[in-house]
């Protein structure tokens, strides 16, 4: 099966300390692992690494065959939009736009036409249950309805990757459900290939398998 992720020897540190430490890790397509791990101990950080967010001291990682550690700034923001899809645990919902402004922009930014774009934006929205919500502004949803905003806008542009941090932390127990059954089935359905951060071990079952960042490293939990 094909390798979506390959991270080799991924070090970081901050000041003397090492929050990541020859951390290895590979995931095929249509493959789902959670995180998880004290508070502290790198989780976030491994996701703007992988995300191309941040750079690492040491290692590679490699993304759907390339290695996003070789590249520059403006290739590693191509890279990242066209292949990678990314939940915060802060929403990053824009203000200035409307719900569905806001999940058609990967697309608006991947040069795709206004035709594709209404159609995918409607199909995720609805998904997450926010199908009569696309003209609304942010500012008139609750956070757990921002959050499925920011789920529905990370999954619209199809990516090869898939990265959620915390993504169900601001949700009531049966909307964090549905969210996070979404993730899952689109990580199968699309062949790509999914990292969850969460501190919820019912949110990390959903995975396929769960990891413990200890240490530096992941370890089968």
């Amino acid at each position: 099966m094909r390798t979506m992720l390959s991270i080799q020897g991924l070090a970081r540190h901050f000041g003397p300390r090492p929050i990541l430490d020859s951390l290895d890790l590979e995931l095929a397509a249509g493959e789902y692992v959670a995180v998880v791990g004290e508070s502290g101990a790198g989780k976030s950080t491994l996701l703007n690494l992988v995300a191309g967010l941040d750079a690492p001291d040491a290692g590679r990682i490699v993304i759907g065959g390339e290695e996003l550690t070789q590249l520059n700034e403006d290739a590693r923001t191509r890279l990242r939009r066209a292949r990678v899809g990314f939940v915060f645990q802060a929403f990053h919902v824009l203000p200035h736009l409307t719900v569905a402004q806001n999940v058609e922009l990967p697309l608006v930014l991947l040069g795709v036409d206004a035709g594709e774009r209404r159609a995918r934006t409607g199909e995720l929205l609805a998904a997450v249950g926010l199908g009569d919500r696309g003209e609304s502004p942010p500012r008139e949803l609750s956070g757990g309805e921002l959050q499925r905003v920011a789920v529905a806008r990370a999954l619209v542009h199809r990516p090869a990757l898939l990265l959620a941090d915390e993504p169900t932390g601001n949700l009531d127990p049966d909307t964090a459900d549905t969210v996070l059954s979404l993730l899952a089935r689109t990580i199968k359905a699309q062949g790509a290939a999914g990292i969850l951060v969460t501190h919820s071990m019912h949110a990390a079952a959903t995975a396929d398998r769960v990891l413990r960042l200890d240490h530096g490293r992941l370890r089968a939990n």
